[in-house]
């Protein structure tokens, strides 16, 4: 799978919004701009209303198969864009569309994230969104992994799960053999 504008603008939104941060207006201005969303201005009820929508998307990462995550994008698809279409801007070659520039900023990024999640697993066949797991860590991310097996949002939450599980086998050998 080639990761590129076209695929990863709207799954790399997603995961931003799911896992959050601040949810201030100013902060979730920063976190649109950084992911080209067009915004003037981020009113009271977008961030409520996109906080709501980030807890509907993050079902699409913790889905336990590639058909329950098809079934989940298809819910946010069918809630969140519209019919798709080809357009040309800000120098951009021919991409697909699923909600109107013209539409408010809420129906916007819900077309995009729920679409870039659908094109992204039709890449990805059904898998590479995913939950950290490393214990208590909640934080979700897309693999782009030359191989595909990523299972921690980050190599610290990797590295700090390998040291419990060390520290853990050490003190049962102890137990077992002292």
């Amino acid at each position: 799978m080639q990761f590129n504008h076209d695929n990863m603008i709207g799954v790399e939104l997603a995961v931003a919004l799911v896992n959050g941060g601040s949810w201030t207006r100013e902060h979730l201005r920063e976190v649109l701009l950084d992911h080209r969303v067009r915004v003037d201005e981020v009113a009271p009820d977008d961030v409520d209303d996109l906080q709501a929508w980030a807890q509907r998307l993050r079902r699409a990462f913790e889905a336990p198969s590639p058909e329950v995550r098809c079934d989940v994008i298809n819910v946010l698809l069918a809630d969140g864009a519209g019919p798709a279409y080809l357009t040309m801007h800000d120098g951009l070659r021919p991409h697909l569309h699923f909600a109107s520039d013209n539409d408010q900023l809420v129906s916007r990024v819900k077309a995009l994230t729920a679409s870039g999640l659908a094109i992204f697993t039709v890449g990805a066949s059904g898998a590479r969104l995913g939950v950290c797991a490393r214990t208590g860590c909640t934080t979700v991310f897309c693999d782009t992994s030359r191989n595909g097996t990523r299972a921690y949002c980050t190599a610290r939450c990797g590295n700090h799960e390998a040291v419990r599980r060390h520290r853990g086998s050490v003190q049962g050998y102890g137990r077992e053999h002292g």
